[in-house]
């Protein structure tokens, strides 16, 4: 691993300590079961088992002409939030969970404790499910409201309670929630703008009429395509995230990693993951397996 690398995650961690750990102290201070729940409920919708399939729902917009410019507006941003975020910033970064970093501050690891000890298994720089559904936030916010419809604002809220949520839950530090504010925001924007390209280009090549799923539903009037479509994606929403958020709530304390260096990792330990398979024995999360392993970041 690159030293000088790492000490950007460790100067983060120095700069913002004071500043953190206010902003912990402040969650920690309102911790009661019932907003551990409300706070597990908005950390789904910045889990990959959420934003993946809503991806693949993107995709399915995509196929129809009316709602063309939502399925490409989500798959950009998700494209490049995801690659700026998991593929660039965090290699960078290196920076180490809060839960792996504090131990020894006794607020911290009780309110840790409190919030049911979750776990992630990478780097903590800047907050992937931040960043995943600012970035849906973002673009569908700017959709809704070309389109002039007041649901837009619902799409921000969400955003900003799911970046809550993570602080809440004592898996991040609020920089990295910050950090994840501006790479979904940008990658919103741009996937918006993408889209509005990609339009215009399937528009000069005449296949932006000629590609529609809709024409399938031809013997259907509007009003009626229109209320099919508006249930479809909603059952279609509404299920993906019953799927990804039903399991969380039995989630915390799972098996962890097994390094034990400068501190103890409390990383999700990759189990029968076919890539990161156990090394003398013990299981490990996937930042010290590919420490212990020799494979390059």
């Amino acid at each position: 691993m690159n030293p000088i690398l790492l000490t950007l995650g460790e100067s983060i961690d120095k700069v913002f300590y004071n500043f953190d750990l206010w902003v912990f102290h402040f969650f920690g201070s309102m911790q009661n079961d019932f907003l551990t729940y409300v706070a597990k409920f908005f950390t789904t919708l910045g889990d990959e088992a959420f934003i993946i399939p809503i991806a693949v729902v993107g995709i399915v917009l995509s196929l129809f002409k009316k709602t063309r410019k939502y399925g490409l507006t989500l798959i950009f941003a998700i494209v490049i939030g995801t690659l700026v975020t998991n593929i660039i910033v965090k290699p960078m970064a290196l920076r180490i969970r809060p839960y792996n970093t504090l131990q020894g501050n006794a607020d911290y690891w009780a309110w840790y404790l409190g919030a049911g000890a979750l776990s992630e298994s990478d780097y903590s720089f800047p907050s992937g499910h931040t960043t995943g559904v600012t970035e849906m936030a973002v673009g569908m916010f700017i959709c809704f409201m070309k389109d002039k419809k007041k649901i837009a604002y619902l799409f921000p809220a969400l955003a900003l309670c799911t970046a809550g949520s993570r602080i809440y839950l004592m898996v991040h530090y609020s920089t990295d929630v910050l950090a994840g504010l501006i790479v979904g925001t940008a990658a919103g924007i741009l996937g918006y703008f993408l889209m509005k390209l990609a339009i215009v280009i399937l528009e000069k090549i005449k296949l932006n009429d000629k590609i529609d799923a809709g024409k399938l539903l031809n013997k259907v009037d509007d009003d009626k395509r229109s209320k099919i479509a508006k249930a479809a994606v909603t059952v279609a929403v509404l299920a993906i995230f019953l799927s990804a958020f039903i399991p969380s709530l039995s989630e915390g304390g799972e098996q962890t990693c097994a390094y034990e260096g400068e501190y103890n990792c409390n990383n999700a330990a990759r189990v029968d993951d076919e890539k990161y398979p156990p090394i003398d024995g013990k299981e490990y999360c996937k930042i010290h397996w590919k420490q212990l392993s020799g494979v390059k970041e």
